[in-house]
Order: C-alpha cells, then structure tokens, then sequence
C-alpha cells in the first residue's frame, strides 16, 4: 500500500514541478498528490487502528479482572 502511494507522489511531484508557476505547483502537488494520498492512507489504515483499540479494549479488560482471581486458588 505504501508504495502505491510513494509512487503517487512522485508523479505529483514530477508534474508540480512542471507547472509554470511555483503557486499552481503547490496547488497540484496538494490537491492531485498530498490530499489523495493521504485520505487513502487514511481509509487503509482503519482496519488497523480498529484492531489496535480492540487489542488496548482487551488488555484493559484483563488488567482489570487480574484481581479478581479468587476462584483460581483453593481455600486452606
């Protein structure tokens, strides 16, 4: 996924460059190459922060049922 979009850029940038004026290749390297880019760096990457807060959910929901281990040991 990453290469896709270091390849992305690169082509905006080559193409920023080629405009004629330093203003319109700012405006092309943002709108044609920054903002797509990173809404598909964003849009990929939920799967992942979905998974990350499931994971921190589940380590807080152990950490929090670690005192409760009463039944784990017998009575003497």
């Amino acid at each position: 996924m990453y290469i896709v979009a270091i390849g992305w850029l690169y082509v905006t940038v080559l193409v920023a460059l080629n405009e004629p004026n330093l203003i319109y290749g700012i405006i092309s390297f943002l709108f044609y190459g920054l903002l797509p880019a990173g809404l598909l760096l964003w849009f990929a990457g939920r799967k992942v922060r979905r998974q990350r807060q499931r994971y921190r959910e589940l380590l807080a929901d152990q950490h929090a049922n670690a005192g409760n281990r009463s039944d784990a040991k017998s009575d003497q």
